[in-house]
């Protein structure tokens, strides 16, 4: 990791509670809340967004938004990221099956046409060409307008975790014992999105001048 954590009781006094509770929810911290923690006013900014996103009541399901939380997490690189959001995935979802397929998502019989969309949207948002018009349409019959925000929400809130994550090299904390996320073999390669579960390159679209 690149940089170093503080001692607990050396964090704000508002920020020590929360460790209290990954104790108790995850049996030990989480190092990324301890990196956020070195700026309290970061910290609470991050933690309110998240509760709002992850709300019981937000009107994405809970094995959908892990879905998504997963797949960024792969694209990102964010060893971290990918423990914990594929352990929570699979206690959703109750088996590992979706998990163990999700790099194969656009054939595998497992993922249906709702999942295909949301999981299209949200590999463009990650990669380096954006949304297309027929991309964001493919979603209307599942999405209205107020829940393409949320979608939206937590596909750039997972991106803006995963990229800090991994950016500070912070590694997996043994949550998740399934292979879904392989070493870096390669650096990506700046012509298109480099799928880290495949090693492929995909093309950037010709719908639209690169900048």
């Amino acid at each position: 990791m690149r940089i170093e954590v503080k001692p607990d009781r050396e964090y704000a006094w508002f920020i020590r509670p929360f460790f209290w509770l990954q104790q108790r929810n995850y049996g030990q911290v989480l190092i990324p809340g301890k990196c956020w923690g070195r700026s309290p006013r970061l910290f609470a900014a991050v933690a309110t967004l998240y509760g709002v996103i992850n709300r019981k009541r937000s009107p994405i399901d809970p094995v959908l938004r892990s879905l998504v939380t997963v797949r960024v997490s792969q694209l990102n690189w964010c060893r971290f990221c990918v423990d914990i959001n594929a352990m929570t995935l699979i206690k959703r979802a109750g088996s590992s099956a979706k998990v163990e397929a999700l790099a194969n998502w656009r054939t595998s019989p497992l993922f249906d046409e709702r999942e295909r969309a949301v999981l299209d949207y949200a590999e463009a948002m990650t990669g380096l060409d954006g949304v297309s018009d027929e991309q964001a349409l493919r979603l209307k019959p599942w999405f209205d307008d107020d829940s393409l925000v949320e979608l939206t929400g937590l596909i750039a809130f997972q991106n803006m975790s995963a990229k800090f994550n991994a950016a500070l090299d912070i590694a997996p904390q043994g949550f998740c014992q399934l292979p879904v996320q392989p070493e870096r073999s390669a650096a990506p390669d700046t012509t298109g999105a480099v799928d880290p579960t495949t090693e492929q390159v995909t093309p950037p679209r010709q719908d639209k001048p690169l900048p």
